[in-house]
């Protein structure tokens, strides 16, 4: 659902007390905000009592909402911290900010033996095999599960960058922005996390 309002008028409205306000930003919002919260905690049960304490916390913060970023990108950062202290809390996850050591070093994201060529050094001996299935066996129910849990078996930055970006269809510089990534680490994890999904989905598909 798009918000209809224009931003100004939305805050204005919310911190008026507003509910139809308050009820438009929970149905613009509130699926990808649990999706993001079970990134981060991989409980439902937990998952929704972190969304909940994160709506609490931007209806006790629009007066303090100075406009610097979107009001999403605003009610997202509110999400995501809410989600690391109690994945932390929990010990159900590391700090996010470990989570930069994934976009260095690290696995190749093809495999090696595919370049060794001795006659064309870093050529490729084996192509990729291209996607020959046809467009219902793509959208298939057991094709979009294997993309689920190849997704859900990434590590905790991957899984959800690529989620924002290719599932929720972000842009980057919001996921940049909400996830509190550079440029280069967003791009970085992303590439990784779709090389493991399409690897996935090749030795399935092949």
């Amino acid at each position: 659902m798009q918000l209809v309002q224009d931003e100004s008028a939305l805050v204005a409205a919310l911190r008026s007390g507003d509910e139809a306000a308050f009820a438009q930003l929970l149905d613009a919002y509130g699926g990808a905000m649990r999706r993001l919260a079970l990134g981060f905690v991989h409980n439902a049960a937990v998952a929704d009592e972190v969304v909940q304490e994160a709506w609490l916390g931007v209806l006790r913060g629009i007066g303090r909402f100075e406009g610097r970023s979107s009001l999403k990108t605003w009610i997202f950062r509110i999400l995501t911290n809410t989600a690391k202290t109690r994945a932390e809390r929990e010990s159900r996850s590391r700090p996010f900010s470990a989570f930069e050591e994934e976009t260095g070093g690290g696995e190749p994201t093809v495999d090696p033996e595919r370049f060794q060529n001795p006659i064309h050094p870093g050529g490729w001996t084996t192509f990729p095999e291209p996607w020959s299935a046809p467009e219902p066996q793509l959208l298939a129910r057991e094709t979009r599960s294997l993309i689920e849990s190849a997704i859900d078996a990434l590590p905790p930055a991957q899984r959800l960058v690529i989620s924002l970006c290719d599932v929720e269809g972000w842009p980057a510089e919001e996921v940049c922005n909400v996830l509190e990534l550079s440029e280069s680490n967003q791009r970085v994890l992303l590439h990784r996390a779709r090389a493991k999904v399409r690897a996935s989905l090749e030795d399935y598909l092949t």
